[in-house]
């Protein structure tokens, strides 16, 4: 019984963690808390081994994002998000906590339409501060591929982020 209650240390400690990961991967908070839950219940399975080799938040991501990939390919959850219309500016920066919530929002759209391995690095990057060695032994890659997805995806949000840019300037030169 020692493993369990050690398990139920690790899922207290770190299940919120754990969900706002998911969430970051998904951009749905519902499907979050359900790969969550299933890569928890792989990982309880094989606690043990996963606690002798010192890695458990490594291995519960990669549950994570392995489960993110299975979803997916089920044919049935081949569901998209609706666009959503920005108004006028789009990205447009504006000094109220309003205009950076709307960016803040915008580019996560932006982040949710990158390829998932793009995703994948961007959130464990960014968000939960990993170097590139963790995030390749967390997505069973190279450092190399890692810095290669980060490039790209770096490179298509700010592409992203220009185009409404470019489209107001010219608006503003038409008027």
């Amino acid at each position: 019984m020692e493993v369990a209650v050690e398990f139920e240390e690790y899922v207290r400690a770190r299940g919120a963690a754990l969900v706002r990961f998911a969430h970051l991967l998904t951009g749905d908070r519902r499907l979050a808390e359900d790969l969550t839950q299933e890569a928890l219940a792989r990982a309880y399975v094989r606690w043990r081994h996963i606690v002798r080799n010192d890695a458990p938040d490594e291995y519960v991501r990669r549950c994570v994002i392995n489960a993110r990939a299975s979803w997916w390919r089920r044919r049935s959850n081949r569901e998209r998000p609706a666009e959503v219309e920005t108004g006028g500016g789009g990205y447009e920066s504006v000094a109220g906590p309003e205009a950076r919530a709307a960016e803040r929002d915008a580019l996560w759209r932006e982040i949710i339409r990158l390829p998932r391995q793009q995703r994948a690095v961007v959130v464990l990057r960014y968000y939960e501060d990993l170097d590139d060695a963790r995030i390749a032994k967390i997505l069973n890659c190279s450092a190399v591929t890692v810095r290669t997805h980060a490039m790209r995806a770096l490179a298509a949000l700010r592409s992203a982020v220009a185009e409404p840019d470019r489209a107001l300037a010219r608006d503003r030169r038409a008027s």
